[in-house]
C-alpha cells in the first residue's frame, strides 16, 4: 500500500468518551483519492509534522526554548516576580534591573539569550520560574 501524503490545517478539536476527535481541513486538490473512497470508519496510521512560516517541519524544542527567552523577558519586567525576589531576599530593591541582574547572575550568563543554547542555565531558569508560580499561587 502507497502511504497518502498530503497538507492539512486543524480547525478543531474535541473529546468525547472513547477519545479525542480532531477536524482537519484539506484542500480539494490535495485530498487523496483513495481517502475519499474508503468507507467512514476506516483506520490509519498517522504521522503528522507541523509546519513553520518557511513551510518546513517545526522544530518544537527550538520553540519552547524561544518561549523561555521570551518568559524570562516578560519575568524581569513583571511587578509580581519583584516582589517575589524581594519577599524571597534575593535583591535588595524591587526594579526591572535588578530583576536582570539577579537572574544572570543566578544563571550564570550575559545575556537572557543564552537560554536557547545553556542547558544547565535553562534547566535552572525553569525551577526559577516554577519557584515563583508556586509563590504567586500562595499570596
Amino acid at each position: 500500500m502507497t502511504p497518502s501524503q498530503f497538507e492539512a490545517v486543524k480547525v478543531a478539536i474535541k473529546q468525547d468518551k472513547s477519545g479525542y476527535i480532531l477536524t482537519l481541513s484539506i484542500h480539494p486538490d490535495e485530498i487523496p483519492a483513495e481517502v475519499m473512497r474508503d468507507f467512514v470508519g476506516s483506520r490509519y496510521q498517522v504521522v503528522m509534522v507541523r509546519l513553520n512560516g518557511e513551510e518546513k517541519p517545526m522544530n518544537r524544542d527550538q520553540e519552547h526554548v524561544r518561549d523561555l527567552v521570551r518568559t524570562a523577558g516578560i519575568l524581569c519586567r513583571d511587578k509580581a516576580f519583584h516582589k517575589f525576589l524581594l519577599e524571597t531576599g534575593q535583591v535588595l530593591e524591587a526594579s526591572e534591573t535588578e530583576a536582570i541582574n539577579w537572574l544572570k547572575d543566578t544563571l550564570k550568563i550575559v545575556s537572557r539569550s543564552e537560554l536557547t543554547t545553556n542547558v544547565p542555565a535553562r534547566k535552572q531558569f525553569n525551577l526559577i520560574y516554577q519557584e515563583f508560580l508556586a509563590w504567586k499561587q500562595s499570596v
